[in-house]
């Protein structure tokens, strides 16, 4: 298909990350598919997370990631024309069989889909428990799935922190890419659903291990707990989210990612259907 729209994206993402002085450190690009289909599950901790993912494809093969979303975004005057001339997925939770249709269509067809399994932005930097969605996928459409970790990324910009570009100049990002899992791996949706945790918990935390330091003086704030960091703790994030769900009387507050930057909400786990769970 043509691609009109996403390539000038991709520049223009690019030209950002360079304006930043990113420093862009990737490994595992060698896993990266030259043709076919592949879920590519990535970890979440900020909102450029859909951009920084897609550099290895781009920079391997010139492959396009097509990225799950929530379907408010597609309405949006601005990205909503931009999502939708990328070819993304959008995702309504309110008839939730068809997104997960169209994404397993697209992975039958060779495209490469974009999905955050832990759903939303953590809050904590730690990895959050997994949604089924990228499994039962990649199972159904018969192809792998490709564990990406992304790190650094929360410096520049994620939930809760205000938007500071100039003090984000020069940041190091690490993008880690592991070994693709077969579907032959994935056709019990748990335990598939437990291999792409474990790989991509290894991967986050090679991250870490081998990632700068804060500088004298500078606040850790973007550190886990665990790490000596100012982040809540995981359990801390989950009743402050049981809080939150408790008192607008909503029965799940998964899901977030903004193209845009701001704070919103958009489903990216690719778990919008349970019809075809396979246990």
């Amino acid at each position: 298909m043509a691609e009109l729209v996403y390539q000038p994206v991709i520049r223009f993402a690019l030209g950002f990350f360079k304006a930043l002085d990113l420093k862009l450190d990737v490994h595992g690009q060698e896993h990266v598919p030259a043709t076919g289909g592949c879920v590519v599950a990535i970890n979440h901790v900020s909102y450029l997370d859909f951009a920084l993912a897609g550099v290895p494809f781009w920079y391997s093969h010139r492959r396009l990631v097509r990225f799950m979303a929530k379907h408010e975004v597609f309405a949006h005057p601005v990205a909503g024309p931009l999502m939708r001339g990328m070819h993304h997925i959008p995702v309504d939770r309110s008839a939730g069989a068809g997104s997960y249709r169209h994404a397993v269509k697209a992975l039958r067809a060779g495209e490469l889909v974009g999905v955050f399994p832990e759903a939303t932005v953590s809050r904590s930097f730690c990895l959050q428990p997994f949604k089924s969605g990228a499994a039962r996928m990649a199972a159904e459409a018969d192809v792998p799935i490709l564990p990406v970790a992304i790190w650094g990324s929360q410096r520049i910009l994620t939930k809760g922190r205000p938007r500071n570009f100039r003090a984000a100049r020069g940041t190091p990002i690490s993008i880690m890419l592991g070994e693709p899992i077969p579907p032959a791996e994935l056709q019990h949706s748990a335990t598939g659903t437990q291999l792409l945790a474990d790989a991509m918990a290894k991967l986050l935390a090679d991250a870490q291990r081998d990632y700068p330091p804060p500088r004298p003086g500078e606040s850790p704030w973007w550190l886990p707990a665990h790490l000596g960091g100012g982040a809540p703790t995981p359990e801390t994030v989950a009743r402050e989210q049981a809080t939150l769900r408790d008192t607008s009387g909503e029965s799940d507050t998964s899901g977030e990612s903004d193209t845009s930057g701001e704070s919103g909400e958009s489903d990216t786990s690719g778990e919008s259907d349970t019809s075809g769970e396979k246990k």
